[in-house]
């Protein structure tokens, strides 16, 4: 994977993470005929004990059982993130249905339009259990089942909302990577039955993370991607959230719930987690608790692309080695290539409903101003220019002002590794087309 491509991952995997690619789903999708068409398979209802106040009880919803699932992240992008679904077992029709808010298609209509405008469409739909998880169980992904311990009118409020919300007219919802994603409407199905329970209990724990400390730490796996994700990320995602917040992540989700208890109107006290169990072991190596610490390694890339910046704009200043000067002009055009295209992206998201990519102090690191280097470092290369100078300089002088305004209040950025990187690579092209003009000229101020 080139540089670039890896910024366009980062940008798909920002703009899509947490989502299941329609063709993906093993299971018919919801509507009345493919249900019909399609028996379910696996894990029979008959092979699941009755809920406890089904053979007591005739009050409506005593029939129906009623799970968190959670899936654990895999390796595509947009698995990277794990997924979740409310599972519900009718035990009077045995039916065993699973409701998924993280659908996608690729082949829909203008996909590609409102993906770049930030207006990506997910839609919700119910599946056959068994099948469903299928996918998943190949891959080698740990799936969690957590029967809730709710009452029979809240699951009988859950299935009533997650048919309604099955309906065409319904299912779709715009998505928002953070705010409005396949397990926060998960974690708001819930919430909405347990009357608001949910929220009161997390919604103002802290966590001491940020949006950022999450993508970093499960994207890690893959430098490109993590560094093609952290460098859209504006702003917006440096602020600390609440476990509410994080529910974003369903394996958030899936530990909040184990804390929970709630009380009846008597005061009696049930934990809302039921029983746990393992529906497949994982085989992959847990994620990791925090995000690395890579902000050397990315000093020493800088370091060492400045460097060779400078070291073969001045060695081909005063008629030296051809090579050197051939070296400078292509390497100097590919960077200027990569960090235009970048600022360019950055300048292009303010215009999109993409919010977290706002406020992004990388713009100052990563400008359009060095996409004039792309023609104006060869030219330099062969016959020294003050034009390619005075860019050098420009782009410099925007990077060191982000450095500036680090330790101001105003900004909650954290772009260090950023910092660490283009400031050397662009002191380094400063200073050879410098050196290059300066000869060429000779030697004039």
């Amino acid at each position: 994977m080139t540089n670039a491509t890896a910024f366009v991952a980062g940008f798909l995997a920002v703009a899509g993470a947490l989502g299941v690619p329609r063709s993906a789903m093993a299971a018919p999708e919801g509507d009345n005929a493919a249900r019909r068409a399609a028996a379910p398979r696996g894990v029979s209802p008959r092979d699941v004990a009755a809920p406890q106040d089904s053979a007591t009880s005739s009050e409506p919803g005593s029939e129906l059982r009623v799970w968190l699932v959670t899936m654990s992240p895999g390796d595509a992008v947009w698995e990277r993130f794990g997924h979740n679904a409310i599972r519900i077992l009718d035990t009077y029709i045995e039916q065993d249905i699973s409701y998924n808010w993280g659908i996608f298609n690729f082949e829909q209509p203008g996909f590609i339009t409102r993906f770049l405008k930030g207006e990506m469409l997910y839609s919700m739909a119910p599946f056959w259990t068994e099948p469903m998880l299928g996918p998943y169980r190949a891959q080698g992904r740990e799936i969690v089942f957590q029967e809730l311990n709710l009452t029979p009118e809240e699951r009988l409020a859950l299935r009533d909302f997650v048919s309604w919300n099955a309906l065409p007219e319904n299912r779709d919802y715009h998505y928002d990577y953070f705010r409005d994603n396949c397990s926060t409407r998960v974690r708001d199905a819930l919430d909405l039955v347990l009357r608001g329970r949910l929220s009161q209990r997390f919604e103002f724990e802290p966590t001491g993370t940020s949006w950022r400390f999450h993508i970093r730490r499960l994207t890690r796996m893959d430098p490109l991607l993590y560094t093609g994700m952290d460098v859209l990320l504006g702003t917006p995602g440096d602020r600390q959230i609440s476990v509410w917040d994080e529910m974003f992540l369903p394996m958030t989700l899936r530990d909040a719930v184990r804390e929970v208890t709630l009380s009846d109107e008597n005061g009696v006290a049930r934990p809302l987690v039921l029983e746990e169990t393992v529906a497949a072991p994982g085989s992959r190596p847990p994620d990791a608790a925090a995000p690395p610490n890579w902000l050397a390694w990315y000093l020493l890339l800088g370091l060492g692309l400045g460097g060779t910046l400078a070291w073969t704009g001045t060695r081909g200043a005063d008629g030296g080695a051809r090579w050197a000067r051939r070296a400078f002009g292509a390497l100097g055009a590919a960077w200027s290539l990569l960090a235009g295209f970048v600022g360019t992206l950055l300048v292009l998201v303010l215009f999109t409903d993409h919010r977290f990519m706002f406020w992004n102090e990388n713009l100052l690191l990563l400008s359009p101003l060095s996409l004039a280097l792309v023609i104006l470092a060869p030219v330099a290369a062969r016959r020294g220019s003050r034009a390619a100078e005075l860019a050098g300089l420009a782009v410099l002088a925007l990077a060191v002002s982000c450095l500036i305004v680090q330790p101001l209040p105003v900004t909650t950025q954290d772009n260090g590794i950023f910092l660490a990187l283009t400031l050397p690579i662009h002191t380094g092209l400063w200073w050879g087309a410098r050196s290059l003009r300066r000869s060429a000229h000779g030697r004039l101020p």
